[in-house]
């Protein structure tokens, strides 16, 4: 995977994260600010406009470049939380000219320790962990077993949606939805349906 490849992730995040803005924003409303898919819109947005005007030398010049953007433009937590995740996926891949299946898994597994400590959240607290670790698991089982990345990415797409929907049930232990208490759980996650969307995306330009 080159850098034409996490372009066309970064094209494809772009569009799912406009295409679902008012879902996201609904499910925000309900244990949040209801600005999780305003902020994330707008940020991506961010990311592409920075994109048109200078084409990264690396995927992880690339993913840095997205990273730092995210921060920079996107309110709330959301945007220290995947501004963080991008930036370490981004430096954890370094100069590399092209990325293998196991190489990403190693580096989104460095990008979710980042979230860990940044949010100091772990799985089962509702936040965009619960998605994004078992898909990291899930990406890095299937690299090991010497899967195809369309094939690892998928795996990782469907324990993402996995992760995501198991939120519903939990009740909030971090963020903004902790302060409803018992009054959170029957509600999914908005980081952990960003982050399912995210890496849904990913498993569409993998399979092209």
């Amino acid at each position: 995977m080159d850098t034409s490849f996490f372009l066309a992730w970064v094209d494809e995040i772009t569009r799912v994260v406009a295409a679902e803005r008012d879902r996201l924003t609904e499910l925000d409303a309900a244990i949040g600010d209801a600005d999780h898919g305003a902020n994330l819109d707008r940020g991506f947005t961010a990311v592409r406009a920075a994109l048109a005007e200078t084409t990264p030398a690396s995927p992880g010049a690339l993913l840095v470049l997205v990273g730092g953007t995210l921060i920079r433009k996107v309110g709330g937590a959301s945007g220290p939380l995947y501004g963080t995740a991008f930036r370490q996926l981004g430096k954890t891949l370094g100069d590399a000219g092209e990325v293998s299946p196991a190489e990403f898994a190693a580096a989104l597994e460095a990008a979710v320790d980042a979230v860990r400590r940044l949010g100091s959240a772990a799985e089962g607290d509702k936040t965009m962990v619960d998605a994004l670790a078992p898909a990291v698991r899930a990406l890095g089982a299937a690299a090991a077993e010497g899967a195809k990345a369309a094939e690892a990415f998928d795996a990782a797409a469907r324990a993402a949606e996995e992760g995501a929907a198991a939120t519903v049930p939990l009740q909030a232990r971090k963020g903004r939805a902790s302060y409803l208490g018992p009054r959170s759980v029957g509600h999914e996650d908005p980081g952990a349906a960003s982050t399912a969307l995210i890496l849904g995306a990913l498993r569409t330009v993998g399979a092209r």
